[in-house]
């Protein structure tokens, strides 16, 4: 029988490469080189671009003027600070959001897996549905928001308390509201997956733990406090790291929203980045905006590598107590000051709303608590007004998509069409080759996500179970080629599809989708492989099988939640992809459905009950994907990202 080689029998290459550098090579291989290709060799081209400066045609080097230039641009520094409040004040409501939906539902005996996929509907939508929706909704004068809350009382309130400074608010065009209303919209989209992570952590938590904290007294605060927080300890950190990565790089969304106006109120560093480069040709310029901000990056990355591979034994121990040191309370402080003097007005106003929000929290938990018949009612409303949150934008393009064209100039019936009318639809199909972009969104979506599972599987395995000289070097690469913006990526991969001859065809989209979606896909894939015991493995070597048998006998038909878990990733991250497929495809018969749809909008004049409509069809595929298989996905991310 053939058992795994002992110490005693590694040859000198393998002592000092590791035991199994053969097979990492040949699984690391797909990988390496699509990130060698597509990511590495265009951040050095990048690099290369940051030291010229362009005098007409050509490109003169100018060594490191363009950082020094940095120092004192005032746009690059509007830009980082607003980078840092958008990402802080976004993560802060994601986390007490989720949390607060994930214990509602943890809870909930019946219809769990309905309302958990319903609580997905705003994460899998693809950006330009939520910035129209978002765009439509927040109208100063025609909007739903204001008209709600001025018929509620509530608008002129928010106006005598100051929280606004006049009503009816310009939300997306007032500076002082832009950049809260922004928070709000990436808080929207951000908080179903944070909820899901969370939901998958309290999964994981033994129930014993609580029985025991019950038998010893323990009240339901101090339960949550020294039962479930810890226990969600990695799941909160893996995900607000990675969520803060995500948010901190936002191209898209602010794009879509408000283009980082009024002035640049709103506008991260990456869209500096976007508007140096590309609208004002200064392509040195902007690659030193974004490669000066990549050491931050890097270092968030580093750190939640090290704490991922400590957490799976690969690392020093921790010792016993670091949790409650985990964020000291002066650093907390340090951070709480560095909002308050970035954002003053954002910041009263964030305090105001998080305080209500801790404070019905506080109440709910002691109703339920003290009074355990109301409970199930008092969840109930929770629920409910989580629902309403979530599903308010999504129907309100439900039923816009089926009001008549009459309806939507009149602005009548906000909440429910009258007539009911399939007019949209038809004007949609007509007038645009919306049928063409559909397929096209199908056809490069299904292709990447092929291309990131194979790859993946391999990198993700390799990374999680064999032993070679490099691992965390390569995990650490893989990861931060997944954050690069992509505002330095698209400008050296289009030259690259220039001399490939590969602009205008999707074939562009599938050649460059693998640097967000390859990534991602192998942090998911090591992390579940990670979490398939390894005895059963060692079982099938004993028995006879090679490495590459038992990973495919016994290793990946473990790991099926997780394969799914990351094709459902993937395919929404390429089905809502808008930068490259905007910069690369400039050709109506190319585009996808992001492009499309966006391009539908011609300066004023915006078709809203045709791109309700096509709101509604380019969103029904993906939700109905996560609502059959986000039991999957809960599965996937419980034995893997998130539980390490």
């Amino acid at each position: 029988m053939k058992r795994p080689p002992g110490p005693g029998s590694l040859t000198k290459t393998q002592r000092r490469l590791g035991r199994d550098w053969r097979l990492a090579v040949l699984f690391l291989a797909p990988t390496a080189v699509l990130v060698g290709v597509l990511v590495l060799l265009p951040i050095i081209r990048s690099a290369i671009t940051s030291t010229t400066e362009r005098h007409g045609a050509d490109s003169v080097f100018v060594g490191l003027d363009n950082y020094l230039a940095l120092v004192s641009d005032d746009q690059f520094r509007t830009g980082v600070v607003n980078s840092f409040v958008f990402t802080a004040y976004a993560e802060i409501f994601k986390v007490v959001l989720g949390l607060a939906a994930a214990l509602l539902l943890h809870n909930l005996a019946r219809g769990k897996a309905l309302l958990t996929g319903l609580l997905l509907v705003p994460w899998v939508v693809p950006t330009v549905v939520t910035a129209f929706s978002w765009r439509s909704l927040l109208d100063p004068i025609f909007g739903s928001v204001n008209t709600l809350l001025t018929a509620s009382g509530i608008g002129p309130l928010l106006a005598e308390v100051h929280l606004v400074d006049s009503w009816p608010a310009g939300w997306l065009s007032d500076a002082s509201l832009a950049m809260p209303s922004v928070i709000l919209v990436n808080v929207w989209k951000g908080v179903p997956f944070f909820t899901v992570c969370f939901l998958a952590g309290l999964k994981a938590i033994p129930a014993d733990q609580y029985e025991a904290a019950t038998i010893d007294g323990a009240s339901a605060r101090q339960r949550f406090t020294h039962v479930t927080l810890p226990g969600l300890r990695h799941v909160i950190t893996v995900t607000v790291t990675l969520s803060s990565i995500w948010t901190f790089n936002n191209f898209d969304l602010i794009w879509l929203l408000t283009q980082g106006g009024p002035g640049d109120v709103t506008a991260p560093y990456v869209l500096v980045a976007y508007s140096k480069a590309i609208l004002q040709l200064q392509y040195g310029a902007g690659a030193a905006v974004t490669l000066v901000m990549l050491p931050v990056i890097a270092a968030l990355v580093f750190f939640l590598v090290r704490l991922l591979r400590e957490d799976r034994g690969t690392g020093p121990a921790r010792p016993p107590g670091t949790i409650r040191k985990a964020l000291p309370w002066s650093i907390a402080a340090v951070f709480t000051v560095l909002l308050a003097w970035a954002a003053p007005d954002i910041f009263w106003k964030a305090a105001v709303i998080l305080a209500v929000i801790l404070v019905i929290a506080w109440a709910v938990g002691r109703v339920v608590a003290g009074r355990r018949r109301t409970s199930s009612g008092v969840s109930g409303l929770g629920l409910a007004a989580l629902l309403a949150f979530v599903l308010g934008p999504m129907y309100w393009i439900a039923v816009t998509a089926f009001k008549t064209e009459g309806q939507v100039v009149a602005r009548t019936g906000d909440l429910w069409p009258a007539p009911w009318s399939l007019e949209q639809f038809t004007a949609l199909f007509a007038n645009q080759p919306f049928g063409r972009w559909y397929l096209n969104t199908l056809l490069v979506s299904a292709a990447s996500t092929v291309v990131a599972l194979v790859c993946a599987v391999l990198a993700g395995y390799a990374l999680a179970r064999l032993r070679f000289r490099g691992a965390q070097g390569f995990t650490v690469t893989v990861l931060l080629t997944y954050v690069m913006p992509g505002a330095l990526l698209f400008i050296p991969l289009y030259q690259l599809l220039i001399g490939a001859r590969l602009t205008d065809s999707l074939w562009s989209l599938v050649v460059t989708y693998p640097t967000f979606t390859i990534p991602f896909a192998t942090w998911l894939l090591a992390g579940y492989f990670s979490s398939i015991p390894a005895e059963l493995e060692e079982a099938a070597l004993v028995d006879g099988c090679s490495r590459v048998q038992a990973f495919g006998r016994v290793v990946l038909p473990l790991a099926k939640p997780g394969l799914l878990a990351v094709a459902l990733f993937t395919l929404t991250n390429a089905w809502n992809e808008f930068l490259f497929a905007f910069v690369f495809i400039t050709k109506d018969e190319y585009k996808t459905l992001p492009v499309g749809m966006q391009s539908m909008i011609a300066g004023d004049v915006v078709p809203q009950g045709q791109l309700a409509a096509a709101s509604l069809l380019v969103s029904i595929p993906v939700v109905v994907m996560y609502a059959f298989g986000q039991r999957f996905l809960t599965e996937g991310l419980t034995a893997g990202a998130v539980k390490g």
